[in-house]
């Protein structure tokens, strides 16, 4: 589009929502505000050093017109108002609730983004160091974070302004369910999984005195003598303690690393990353989530049995460190070990009459989840073993799929395409593009009904068509600094979210 065409676009749009507001409608869709900046498709860009005189900025762009002024330049590039975090890292999209969630690795902030205000409102406290992995609810009543550095699970109870440092060594992720009931934290190189649980009253008076009261499943609960939260790690039911608690041996995964969720939310689908994370076997394992509901008195059921977690776990040869659930489809992406033959001139994962290479290559799976089978493992853009990978889906039956450090598997090494992004059909069940290198790939915003995305890439913004995986102009959207993380503030529901 030409710039005089685009700016006369921009300016009827603008006509159009001031007659509206002119009318007393300041609503564009499902009843959301229409924001200061009266723009109705931004993308949220979170950039890190964008100065020489500050660490962090949030700025975003009309991701309508791909511009990051007003169509009469009067206004250079929009930004979130009162953000003072420093090197911000991720953003937790919640469109449907007006809102995102930013944490700055440099100050350990995680700062509350209003998006109908266009400006921060307040930050989150409670949480004790810099964390790996940090999670707010959609009620914005509790938030958790893996600190992996001070050896912590942290709870902020905002309902009553309280937070608790559940300690246990070496964790550093957390998961929650979309509706905010359960989190579950892992450990690095370890097999098991653990949960938070909030105490009713008369729990906190008989676990009081110290280790000895507490439940004989529980590893830690703080503060001692009078505690308000309790870390259980999960257990086989197979005997009941004078607190009513069920306990008995460890449930063993192989290096979990993560959990996604059903779409009812009823159901934890914990990922064992396995030979990526140093374990053996990469699986998931679905696990109802109904016992470990940190509310006070709703937990209910029991977590499966050791001898029946077996029977439930579904191998993932391609391995299985990051998944998105859609419906009853999930799609898992991982890493295996490459084999030193190229099968149709790509990578596949070593075994029978393919010795390994010693190189992890990237690989995508599909899972039915109406029956708990999966598919053959599909080549995409190689990564860091257990690294940070993004996931999302977009328009025109299309999956993304992000790495980082994807220079260092076999791709690069064979001299094939080795870029940190891959488009992947869902209808095809196809990869149909993986572009070329230019850096590690850390957000991706689904631009969804105008059939596009942005990325964070290499420190920049770009911008690619989901129809065929060509690059849009970004000439536009380009920032100053470092951009890490991208979010499409006026998506339709939370779903539209960077998998993290």
């Amino acid at each position: 589009m030409k710039k005089r065409s685009l700016i006369l676009s921009a300016a009827a749009a603008l006509l159009v929502a001031g007659v509206l507001a002119g009318c007393g409608q300041t609503f564009y869709f499902a009843g959301r505000v229409l924001p200061p900046s009266r723009l109705t498709s931004r993308v949220l860009i979170a950039i890190q050093n964008p100065s020489a005189f500050t660490r962090g900025a949030l700025q975003f762009v009309d991701s309508f017109y791909d511009i990051r002024s007003s169509y009469d330049y009067k206004i250079p590039f929009f930004s979130i108002g009162g953000y003072t975090g420093n090197l911000p890292v991720s953003i937790q999209n919640m469109p449907e609730e007006q809102m995102g969630v930013v944490y700055g690795s440099g100050d350990g902030s995680l700062s509350i983004i209003n998006y109908a205000a266009e400006k921060t409102t307040g930050t989150v406290g409670g949480l004790n160091g810099f964390s790996q992995s940090v999670f707010l609810t959609r009620n914005q009543s509790f938030a958790f974070a893996a600190s992996q550095n001070s050896h912590v699970l942290s709870v902020a109870d905002r309902n009553v302004g309280a937070g608790y440092s559940l300690s246990l060594p070496g964790v550093y992720r957390v998961s929650v369910n979309a509706g905010g009931t359960v989190a579950l934290a892992f450990v690095q190189n370890s097999n098991y999984v653990y949960y938070p649980m909030k105490l009713t009253g008369e729990q906190t008076s008989k676990y009081a005195g110290g280790p000895s009261f507490w439940p004989k499943a529980a590893v830690d609960c703080e503060p001692q003598n009078a505690p308000g939260f309790c870390l259980f790690q999960a257990q086989s039911p197979d005997a009941i303690d004078a607190t009513g608690t069920y306990y008995g041996a460890p449930l063993t995964f192989d290096r979990p690393t993560k959990a996604v969720f059903s779409a009812d939310g009823s159901t934890a689908y914990i990922l064992s990353c396995g030979p990526e994370c140093g374990g053996t076997k990469s699986a998931y394992t679905p696990v109802p989530v109904a016992p470990m509901i940190f509310l006070n008195g709703q937990a209910s059921g029991l977590l499966p049995t050791t001898a029946s977690l077996a029977s439930l776990t579904v191998p993932i040869p391609g391995g299985a460190s990051n998944a998105l659930v859609d419906s009853t489809t999930m799609y898992v992406v991982g890493q295996c070990l490459a084999g030193v033959n190229l099968v149709n001139n790509l990578p596949v994962c070593s075994g029978a009459g393919n010795p390994s290479s010693g190189l992890f290559t990237g690989m995508l799976t599909t899972v039915n989840l109406t029956n708990n089978t999966a598919s053959s493992a599909v080549s995409i853009s190689d990564g860091v073993p257990m690294g940070p990978s993004r996931i999302i889906l977009a328009d025109d039956n299309t999956l993304w799929v992000g790495m980082t450090k994807c220079t260092n598997g076999p791709r690069a090494e064979y001299g094939l395409p080795f870029g940190c992004l891959t488009m992947y059909n869902t209808a095809t069940q196809s990869v149909t593009m993986l572009e070329s290198y230019i850096g590690d790939l850390t957000g991706i915003a689904a631009v969804t009904n105008l059939h596009k995305i942005y990325v964070a890439q290499g420190g920049q913004v770009y911008i690619y068509s989901t129809v065929d995986g060509t690059a849009k102009d970004n000439q536009y959207v380009t920032v100053q600094g470092t951009a890490m993380d991208v979010a499409y503030m006026d998506a339709v529901t939370d779903g539209d979210n960077t998998v993290y």
